[in-house]
């Protein structure tokens, strides 16, 4: 995919997000969940997650019924992460509609398990430039 294509189709995940992922991204953004900072829709290598924590290098994936149908794909894409250093755990969008309350639970204690952290220089090399323009620049 060319640099353009991905910035396009980036942009386009971020603008319609699924139930689950609104509802999900309700809970983590603005470090609600102490001071743990969440991107959402951000890419990794070749790959957008729906959810990561740089800091703790935990990603959160959610899947719906077409990852029933391409476990193998979801398999190499989690392997991809965990070599680079990252845990990822998954969650069923049901999940997170039948009770939103567990998975925060659940993310909490990920969280708490993990103990590394990035230092900023590390965290670096994951920075993400937001492809859409600021306020005022750009086409207008």
């Amino acid at each position: 995919m060319e640099h353009k294509e991905y910035q396009f189709h980036l942009r386009e995940m971020r603008k319609k997000p699924t139930d689950s992922e609104k509802v999900l991204w309700a809970l983590l953004r603005s470090r609600k969940l102490k001071e743990f900072k969440f991107r959402r829709q951000h890419p990794i290598g070749p790959y957008i997650v729906d959810f990561c924590c740089l800091q703790k290098r935990l990603i959160i994936e959610l899947d719906g019924a077409h990852h029933l149908t391409q476990e193998d794909e979801d398999q190499k894409r989690t392997e991809f992460l965990k070599d680079h250093g990252f845990t990822v755990i998954r969650f069923w969008n049901s999940q997170i509609e039948e009770a939103p309350g567990a998975v925060v639970g659940q993310i909490e204690s990920a969280l708490k398990s993990i103990k590394r952290r990035l230092s900023f220089d590390q965290a670096r090399v994951y920075h993400w430039v937001n492809p859409l323009p600021r306020e005022g620049e750009g086409a207008g």
